[in-house]
């Protein structure tokens, strides 16, 4: 065992040496070869063939400048991405996300986690991820169109059915999409219907894609739950985020007869105790773009707090953060805790710190961990695909069944692994070395690329 511990640790330095200011890259792999470990002492090959030397390392990263016109016709310059990190099981898959934090390091961090993520899902895709550092907020729809125009202009020299296959993410929804793929079409003179996913219903997207990520961190939840004899029915949950990880996990756990009294976005976070009137949350911010603040002014009972951080102060028994990564430190962990705080399911890529996952699992909190509990988003991708292949649309039950078998089969793996490995509630451990195995193997079959 110490002999792939320093292996890893190894890899590690060569990750931050090459890396040195890529933070949020090097934590994601701290965090997956960290766990992994056991694995590796299990199959030595692994090391024999620099598995994870090869798997640290994007198979390509391209970066080019999107340039655009405003409405008032000044130029603005942006700098957009595209990692394609490992293709082993299938073309490059992940999201596109556009946002002012967006940078190299970030991308790389999610492309990372997207390769385990794609893995457990058993369906044949690989690991990408990418975007941009522009706001689409407080822009028109005519300036959105014209700078998701220019990205495509050079994105689609690099993207395809059968190579790589973008999504939605942050700041990159059904509009930006549409646009997205209206260019790709033009560009191409081709309907590569599957080229990209999140499209609306009339030209290939899939019913259930909306509500997807959301609704499958809440089947992968209710998995974990089922299996200690725990209902969610009458629990107090706190949610972080409004957009739609956040909405559809809401809607989903009201539905199983929980009581959501928490939502947020960038600016701060609303508490009901009456619970969160949804159909108000999605007027706001799906229809008029606006801001969470305007809940409280329409729900009397309902208190508005600047900043983010305090949603994990609320008491509760069950936390989602379904907004960004990091969102729960350390500090707010403990607040959790302190306020009963018994179930954590990441709705959000990596939304919790190292430390904050290491007390959780001391405190034996119930911890899903993104790379399985939130996959349902990507997993509704590939069947969105499946359906563009035979030219076919699944009904929305379908669909919604085929998601709850993925998420009940994510939640499986990880469980047995977990256990085979000798940490029966570790579903961290155990969604790594099921994801690792099977990518990891995949690319001992196809030799040395």
């Amino acid at each position: 065992m110490a002999d792939m511990k320093q292996y890893v640790q190894d890899v590690l330095d060569i990750v931050k040496k090459r890396n040195p200011e890529q933070v949020e890259f090097q934590n994601t792999v701290y965090e997956v070869l960290s766990t992994i470990v056991p694995a590796l002492e299990k199959n030595p090959k692994y090391k024999e063939a620099k598995i994870l030397e090869r798997m640290v390392e994007a198979e390509r990263i391209v970066i080019f400048r999107v340039p655009w016109q405003d409405d008032k016709g000044e130029t603005h310059i942006n700098r957009g991405y595209r990692v394609q990190m490992n293709s082993a099981i299938g073309p490059y898959k992940g999201g596109l996300r556009f946002h002012p934090s967006v940078n190299l390091s970030i991308l790389k961090f999610l492309a990372f986690e997207q390769v385990f993520k794609n893995s457990l899902t058993g369906l044949p895709i690989g690991g990408g991820k990418g975007g941009a550092d522009f706001d689409p907020k407080g822009k028109s729809d005519n300036e959105v169109m014209k700078f998701c125009q220019s990205f495509m202009t050079e994105l689609y020299r690099h993207i395809g059915p059968h190579v790589d296959v973008p999504a939605g993410d942050i700041g990159v929804g059904g509009r930006e999409i549409g646009y997205l793929f209206g260019q790709y079409k033009r560009i191409r003179d081709a309907y590569d219907s599957a080229v990209l996913t999140g499209k609306g219903l009339t030209y290939g997207g899939s019913l259930a894609r909306t509500e997807a990520t959301g609704y499958g961190l809440l089947y992968f939840v209710k998995n974990m739950l089922d299996a200690k004899n725990i209902s969610l029915k009458g629990k107090t949950v706190v949610v972080s985020g409004s957009g739609n990880v956040a909405t559809y996990a809401i809607e989903k756990a009201q539905e199983f007869g929980a009581k959501v009294v928490t939502c947020s976005d960038s600016n701060g976070y609303v508490y009901d105790p009456n619970g969160i009137d949804l159909a108000a949350v999605k007027e706001i911010k799906e229809v008029r773009r606006g801001r969470i603040k305007e809940y409280a002014a329409s729900h009397p009972q309902a208190e508005y707090h600047e900043g983010c951080k305090g949603v994990w102060t609320v008491k509760c028994d069950v936390a989602l953060p379904c907004a960004t990564q990091s969102e729960i430190d350390l500090e707010s962990a403990k607040a959790l805790v302190a306020n009963g705080c018994q179930v954590v399911g990441e709705g959000a890529n990596m939304p919790s710190t190292l430390d904050a996952i290491a007390y959780f699992q001391e405190k034996h909190v119930l911890f899903a961990p993104a790379k399985a509990a939130n996959a349902g988003g990507v997993a509704v991708s590939a069947l969105e695909m499946s359906q563009n292949s035979e030219r076919l649309s699944w009904t929305f039950e379908e669909v919604d069944g085929r998601l709850k078998d993925i998420m009940a089969n994510i939640y499986q793996n990880a469980k047995k692994n977990a256990e085979e490995y000798g940490d029966p509630d570790n579903l961290v451990m155990g969604a790594n070395i099921a994801a690792f195995v099977k990518v990891a193997d995949t690319m001992l079959a196809q030799g040395l690329v």
